[in-house]
C-alpha cells in the first residue's frame, strides 16, 4: 500500500512538474512575438536547467538503487530539455549584454553539472555515497531554483504590479514543490523533500503576491518612436498655420 501511494504521488509530481517546466512557454510566446525579452530574466531558466540535470542524474540507476526513482527521471529529463529550449530562445532574442549574460551564467552551470556526474561516477563506489554526494549539490540547486523567483518578487512589490510573474508558474511551482515533498518524505529521501520544504511555502507568498497586485497594471510609456514622430507632426502642422497666416490666409 505504501509503495503504491508513493508511486501515484509521483505520478502527480511528474503531471504537475511538466505543467510546471511548460509554464513558460507562454511567457517565450511572446517574447517571440515581440522579438524582445523586455524584463524577463534568463536566470531562473539557468538554475532550472542544473537542477534538472542533477534530479535526472539522481534518479538514474548509476546513482539511485536501480529504478526506485524512476519518475524523477522522467519528468526531469523532460525538464532538461524544456530548459534548453527556454534558454536558446531567450539567447536569441535578447541583447547584446543579455547574450553576455546567459554565457556567463550558464557556462559554469554546465560544467558544474558534468563535474558533479563525473565525480559521483568514479570517485564513489556505492549507492549510499553517490546518492549523498549528489542530493547535496542537487539540495543547493534546488533551493537556488526556488529562491530565485525572490528578485522578482520584489520587483512585484516595488511596482506593484505581477506582469513579470505569470500566475501560473507560481501556481505549479507550489503545487509541484508540495507533491515532490509529500513523495520524498514517503520514501525517507531528504536529499528529495527537503528542497520542497523552501519550494513550497515561496509558491504561497507568490500566490499571496499575485493576488495581492493583480488588478495593478504599469502605466507604460509611449513608445520614442511615437513620440518623436508626434512631435514631428505638429512642427508640421505650426510651419503651415505659419506660412498661411504670412500669406494672409487667416
Amino acid at each position: 500500500m505504501g509503495e503504491r501511494l508513493r508511486l501515484a504521488v509521483g505520478v502527480m509530481g511528474n503531471a504537475a512538474s511538466m505543467l510546471l517546466y511548460a509554464a513558460p512557454i507562454l511567457t517565450f510566446s511572446r517574447v517571440i512575438k515581440r522579438k524582445n525579452t523586455e524584463e524577463f530574466s534568463c536566470v531562473p531558466y539557468i538554475i532550472a536547467l542544473l537542477n534538472c540535470f542533477l534530479y535526472t542524474w539522481y534518479g538514474l540507476p548509476v546513482v539511485s538503487y536501480r529504478w526506485e526513482n524512476f519518475p524523477l527521471v522522467t519528468i526531469n529529463g523532460l525538464g532538461v530539455l524544456l530548459e534548453l529550449s527556454f534558454i536558446l530562445i531567450y539567447f536569441w532574442f535578447t541583447s547584446a549584454r543579455g547574450k553576455k549574460k546567459v554565457v556567463m551564467i550558464a557556462i559554469p552551470v554546465i560544467l558544474v553539472s558534468c563535474i558533479t556526474a563525473v565525480i559521483s561516477a568514479f570517485a564513489f563506489h556505492d549507492h549510499h555515497h553517490r546518492k549523498a554526494f549528489i542530493g547535496s549539490v542537487g539540495l543547493i540547486a534546488s533551493v537556488s531554483m526556488y529562491g530565485s523567483p525572490l528578485v522578482v518578487m520584489k520587483r512585484v512589490i516595488q511596482t506593484k504590479s505581477v506582469e513579470f510573474m505569470p500566475f501560473y508558474l507560481s501556481f505549479f511551482s507550489f503545487l509541484a514543490s508540495s507533491l515532490w515533498m509529500a513523495y520524498g518524505l514517503l520514501s525517507h529521501d531528504l536529499f528529495i523533500a527537503s528542497p520542497n520544504l523552501v519550494g513550497s511555502p515561496l509558491g504561497i507568498v507568490q500566490l499571496v503576491l499575485y493576488c495581492k497586485y493583480r488588478k495593478k497594471v504599469i502605466m507604460e510609456e509611449p513608445p520614442k518612436m511615437d513620440i518623436e514622430k508626434n512631435i514631428e507632426k505638429t512642427k508640421q502642422q505650426l510651419e503651415i498655420i505659419v506660412t498661411e497666416d504670412a500669406n494672409g490666409k487667416i
